[in-house]
C-alpha cells in the first residue's frame, strides 16, 4: 500500500524515471520470454503489454487505468489482438452484474439492511469473546458470500471498531480475523467475489454449481481458518472476554439501537439471492442461454431499487457504483484476451501438460497453489483473467464441472489472506484502520497468521476436492 500511496506525491522527475524503469522492465520480460520459449513477435509484444499492465498495478496504482489505455492501442496496431476478440473477452456481462449488485448493495444500506445485522449481533444475551468472534467471523463470510467482500468488510470493520472503542480493546486482531473470514467466504457463491462471476461464465458454471461445489467446500475451509486464527489470536480473545463480562456486569449497552427499516431491505436482499439461485431453472423454463438470468436478475433489482428510491437513483448510479474499478476491469479482460488471441496460453498449457503428463491429480494443488501465491501478491482478479485461458486449455473438451476450476477459484481466493494486498477486501480494511486509528499493520504481523491460515484453507479445499472428484466419478 505505501508503494501505491507513493505514487501520488512522487515529483515529475522521480515518477519519469519510475516509469522509464517499469516500461524497460516490460520490455526485458517480453524479450526474455521471445528468446527463452521461442514466442514470435506479436506474442512477445502481448507479454510484454500484459505485464505492463500487472506492474503498473503494483507499482503505479493510480495509473493503472491509463496505462491500461495506452496499453490496448499498442496490442491492436501490432495486430497481437484484435477488436473482435477484444469485444468477446471484455467480459461485458460480468461488468453488467458488478454494476447491478452495487446499486442493489447501495439500496441495502440506505434501508438499514447491515445496521440491522449489527445490532441483532449486540443484543445476543450472554454474549463471550468467542462467541463474538465466531458470530461476527461467520456473518463476514455468509455476507461475503451474499453479496460480495467489499461490502461485508465495509460493515463488519465499522462493527469491529465500534465494539473495539467501547470495550477499550485494541481493534487489529480482531479486524483481522473477520477480513480473512470474508475472503474465505468469498469463495461460497459467485456472488462473492469478482473472480467468481469471471470463472462461471468462461467455465459455463451455474449458481447451483457453486452451491453444490463451493460453498460446502467454503464452509469447511471457514471452519478450518477460523478455529486457527482464534487459537493464533488467543490472548486477545480473552482480554475482549473480560471487558465484555464488565460490560455486561454494568448493563452498558455496546453501542446504539436505531430504528432501520431492515424489513425491505431483507425482502430486496431475498429476492435478488432468489432470483440468482434459481437462475439455471428460469433459463431452461425460458429457453435462454446458461446464466442469461443470472447476469440479468441483479440489473432487474437495481431497476426495481431506482424506482422505488427515484430520488436516490441518481446517487447509486454515480457514487455507490465504482465506475473507475470496472472500467479497469473492462481493460484487464480485453488486454489478458491478447494471450490467448497470440496462443500464449496454449504454449503455457501445453508445458503444464507436458510436465503433469499422466499426473492430473497434481494439476489441481499446482493450480490452487499458483493461484493462491499470484493472487498473494497481485491482485487476484488480474491473475484470474490471465489464467483462465491456460485452465481452459488444460481442461480442453471436458463436459459440465471440472475441479480445476474449483482450484483456481480456491487458490484465488484464499490465497487473498497471504499478505495485506491479496485482495481488494484487505486493501479496504486497511484503509479504514488507518483513517480511524492513524495506524498501520506491518507487513509481518500479517503474513505470519495469513500464510499459514491461506495454506491452511488450500489444503482444506484440496482434500475436499479430491474427495468430491473420486465420489462424482
Amino acid at each position: 500500500m505505501s508503494v501505491h500511496a507513493s505514487a501520488s506525491v512522487l515529483s515529475g522527475r522521480d515518477l519519469s524515471i519510475r516509469f522509464v524503469i517499469l516500461l524497460a522492465a516490460s520490455l526485458l520480460l517480453g524479450i526474455a520470454s521471445f528468446y527463452l520459449w521461442g514466442l514470435s513477435m506479436q506474442q512477445t509484444v502481448s507479454v510484454a503489454v500484459f505485464f505492463l499492465v500487472i506492474l503498473s498495478t503494483l507499482f503505479f496504482w493510480d495509473f493503472r487505468l491509463a496505462i491500461a489505455f495506452l496499453g490496448l492501442p499498442v496490442l491492436i496496431m501490432t495486430k497481437s489482438l484484435e477488436l473482435d476478440c477484444f469485444r468477446e473477452h471484455c467480459s461485458l456481462e460480468v461488468i453488467l452484474f458488478l454494476i447491478g449488485m452495487m446499486v442493489v448493495v447501495g439500496g441495502l444500506r440506505d434501508l438499514g439492511f447491515f445496521t440491522w445485522i449489527i445490532q441483532s449481533i449486540f443484543k445476543i444475551k450472554g454474549m463471550t469473546g468467542n462467541r463474538f468472534i465466531l458470530i461476527t467471523a461467520g456473518t463476514s463470510a455468509l455476507t461475503a458470500s451474499a453479496v460480495d467482500e467489499v461490502t461485508s468488510i465495509l460493515f463488519m470493520a465499522a462493527m469491529i471498531f465500534q465494539v473495539s472503542d467501547a470495550l477499550k480493546v485494541r481493534p487489529v486482531p480482531f479486524l483481522i480475523i473477520c477480513v480473512m473470514a470474508t475472503n474465505v467466504g468469498s469463495a461460497g457463491t459467485m456472488l462473492g467475489n469478482p473472480v467468481g462471476i469471471l470463472i462461471g461464465s468462461k467455465a459455463g458454471l451455474t449458481f447451483e454449481d457453486f452451491m453444490v461445489w463451493s460453498f460446502p467446500i467454503m464452509l469447511l475451509a471457514l471452519a478450518a481458518t477460523i478455529g486457527f486464527v482464534m487459537v493464533w489470536y488467543r490472548q486477545e480473545i480473552h482480554r475482549l472476554d473480560l471487558r465484555l463480562k464488565e460490560r455486561q456486569r454494568h448493563d452498558f449497552p455496546l453501542g446504539p439501537t436505531v430504528r432501520v427499516p431492515f424489513k425491505s431491505g431483507l425482502i430486496l436482499i431475498v429476492g435478488t439471492i432468489g432470483g440468482v439461485a434459481l437462475h439455471h431453472r428460469v433459463e431452461l423454463l425460458l429457453d435462454l442461454e446458461t446464466n442469461t438470468f443470472l447476469y440479468m436478475m441483479p440489473l432487474i433489482s437495481a431497476g426495481i431499487v431506482m424506482i422505488w428510491r427515484r430520488q436516490r437513483a441518481r446517487y447509486y448510479i454515480e457514487h455507490d457504483v465504482e465506475w473507475w474499478t470496472l472500467t479497469f476491469f473492462l481493460m484487464l479482460f480485453g488486454v489478458a484476451s491478447t494471450l490467448q488471441y497470440t496462443e500464449v496460453t496454449v504454449k503455457i498449457a501445453t508445458s503444464f501438460s507436458a510436465v503433469f503428463a499422466g499426473q492430473d491429480d497434481l494439476l489441481v494443488p499446482v493450480v490452487m497453489l499458483l493461484s493462491a501465491f499470484g493472487s498473494a501478491f497481485i491482485d487476484n482478479v488480474i491473475f484470474v483473467a490471465a489464467f483462465i485461458p491456460v485452465v481452459q486449455e488444460l481442461v480442453g473438451d471436458a463436459v459440465g464441472v471440472h475441479p480445476l476450476w474449483w482450484a483456481l477459484l480456491f487458490g484465488a481466493c484464499f490465497g487473498g489472506n497471504i499478505t495485506m494486498i491479496g485482495s481488494t477486501a484487505n486493501i479496504v480494511a486497511l484503509g479504514m484502520l488507518e483513517k480511524r486509528y492513524r495506524t498501520r499493520i506491518v507487513f509481518m504481523e500479517w503474513f505470519r497468521v495469513g500464510l499459514l491460515a491461506g495454506l491452511l484453507a488450500c489444503l482444506v479445499a484440496w482434500l475436499a476436492l479430491v474427495v468430491l472428484t473420486n465420489g462424482s466419478a
